[in-house]
């Protein structure tokens, strides 16, 4: 029977595959462990079981090294099937035995897709003894019964990771568990391991207690302590084997009366459909229930890291902001307005007796103004390039200590460390300050632009013309800067503000109190956004390694993958 693959898995595997946990936060590396095992789990045995409910059940036989699991598939054949060897751990592929009829049910990528198929004989191209088989040798027997298919697993205990990787892969692809131990060998902390996990998926388990020592009373005791371990630890095997130490045959087989109860499970099993469905049913319902909790599991993850990307993004923008707020103080305290700015405006203004009348000042700036003409450089150009140049200063400055302090911050922590490893974010980037210098001067173009459009009026435009667009420019930018973080309060006492008042009172004299109060407050404005930009650049090294991450926001959709999986399970249980 086949059924219609519920939307639930789809949006697993997008979900699963689109989650990237790079921040180096705890149980991140265990995390990413998990979204490979649920994708592998979803693609070796929940999507094809639940496509293909009438399938084979694929009962795999796992356990320790030297355990028996060979012989005893060997045995239950009748004939050698699965090669075994002295040497641990055996490098070879895993075997998986099935009827001729059931065929067309494993040759495919049904089950197991990452392994290539290749039929019995041939022989498999390794690389080293500790080399993981890429492969699954596919075996047709009669004398496997039909609807029932047998899979011979590497040791859970090899030596190799690969190997111990690819046995617990092949067992997350199980229906039904074969769990081969040793009297010896049973209570060993790997197979309980293991086990554990077949509790957690509520995977069908029967236990085949191999080489029990035949004397009297010792079956009885093993079995008995064993039954106890397993109760202990959540585990209700549906059967357990008993197999006494014998002698092998000439073929390496054990007796077949040693295992007729264990053959004859396996052929009931075989013939018993509702049987094989119940089983089926129980362990894909526990498959997906676990996916579940793994899907909560990682969408934990998935939330923890996106907190500590967002706690590294505010580190940055708090860094930055800082730096912000630092250039507006710098630009509005009037340190700005001193210096070669103060002289060169001089220049333009002049000094001493310019307070006494608005009109002797108009003139005597159109005066100095003049001097262009002479060939000398002109007062007003030059005051508009100190302005500006002091403006990038104080902007490459206010930023290299914003980037200075993001980078401090993120070095203080590991997830910070990573993203700033190999590069030195603090470092000025290349071509910064042309861009700063480009924005300021595109700012004091944008000034002067709305200085004659202020002026465009014919009751201005003479006297704008007369002391010219860049000197009223010039005295526009100043206002601007005489205020702190500008906003209006007032002007010190000093140069400085003797620099601001006559700037004020020059362009009150030319457009009014309530157009100089505008045209202030517009280029403010527009300086305010300039300087957001180039902040805001100088802070993308930062952001841009953050975004760089991948997408936010899987958490939610995991959370939610859980519940419909769980509503998935309950049907699969029900049999709906």
């Amino acid at each position: 029977m086949t059924t219609p693959r519920p939307a639930a898995l789809e949006d697993l595997a997008e979900h699963l595959r689109a989650l990237e946990l790079p921040l180096p936060l705890e149980g991140a590396e265990q995390a990413r462990a998990e979204v490979t095992a649920a994708l592998t789990q979803l693609g070796d045995h929940v999507v094809p079981r639940l496509d293909s409910l009438d399938a084979p059940l694929l009962a795999v036989i796992g356990g320790s090294t030297g355990a028996g699991k060979s012989t005893l598939v060997n045995s239950l054949v009748g004939a050698v099937v699965s090669r075994s060897g002295a040497i641990r751990p055996t490098t070879r592929r895993p075997v998986l035995l099935h009827h001729p009829q059931d065929r067309a049910w494993f040759t495919g990528t049904r089950i197991l897709p990452g392994l290539a198929r290749v039929t019995g004989g041939e022989v498999e191209s390794t690389t080293g003894d500790l080399t993981p088989s890429t492969s699954l040798e596919l075996r047709a027997e009669e004398r496997i019964p039909a609807g029932l298919a047998l899979l011979d697993a590497p040791d859970i205990d090899s030596v190799a990771a690969g190997n111990r990787e690819l046995a617990r892969q092949l067992l997350r692809a199980a229906d039904l568990w074969l769990f081969v131990t040793t009297a010896n060998r049973y209570a060993d902390a790997v197979p309980w391991e293991v086990l554990r996990s077949a509790a957690e998926r509520d995977v069908t388990v029967d236990v085949v207690m191999n080489r029990i020592p035949d004397r009297p009373g010792v079956a009885e005791e093993l079995s008995e302590d064993l039954r106890a371990m397993l109760e202990r630890q959540g585990l209700a095997p549906d059967r357990l084997f008993l197999v006494p130490e014998s002698e092998l045959d000439a073929d390496g087989l054990l007796a077949p009366e040693r295992i007729a109860e264990l053959r004859a499970h396996v052929q009931s099993l075989a013939e018993d459909g509702e049987a094989r469905s119940r089983i089926a049913r129980r362990t894909l319902a526990g498959a997906i229930t676990s996916l579940a909790g793994s899907a909560r599991t990682l969408a934990e993850q998935a939330r923890a890291q996106d907190a500590e990307r967002q706690r590294l993004r505010d580190e940055a923008i708090e860094a930055f902001s800082g730096s912000r707020e630092r250039i507006d103080a710098a630009l509005g305290d009037g340190s700005l307005l001193r210096g070669e700015v103060l002289a060169r405006w001089q220049d333009v203004v002049g000094t001493g007796e310019l307070f006494r009348s608005l009109e002797s000042m108009v003139s005597r700036v159109r005066d100095r103004i003049g001097l262009a003409l002479t060939g000398r450089p002109a007062p007003a150009i030059a005051a508009e390039q100190a302005l500006g140049t002091g403006l990038v200063h104080v902007v490459i400055d206010e930023t290299a200590r914003g980037a200075e302090r993001a980078d401090a911050a993120w070095r203080a922590g590991p997830s910070g460390r990573l993203l700033a490893e190999g590069r030195d974010l603090s470092r000025l980037p290349e071509g910064y300050v042309d861009e700063v210098t480009a924005e300021i001067r595109a700012w004091q173009g944008e000034v002067l632009e709305l200085v004659r459009t202020e002026g465009a009026d014919r009751r201005t435009r003479a006297r704008l013309l007369s002391l010219g667009v860049n000197a009223v420019g010039v005295a526009l930018m100043i206002v601007v800067f005489a205020s702190t973080a500008f906003v209006p309060t007032g002007l010190e006492v000093g140069a400085g503000a003797a620099t601001a008042v006559v700037g004020q009172k020059l362009l009150e004299t030319i457009f009014g109190d309530e157009a100089v109060r505008r045209m202030a407050r517009i280029a403010r404005e527009r300086l305010g956004q300039r300087l957001d930009v180039l902040v805001a650049g100088r802070s993308a090294p930062f952001l841009d390694r953050l975004d760089a991450l991948g997408e936010v926001g899987t958490g939610e959709l995991l959370a939610a993958d859980a519940d419909a999986l769980d509503a998935l399970a309950d049907e699969v249980r029900s049999g709906a």
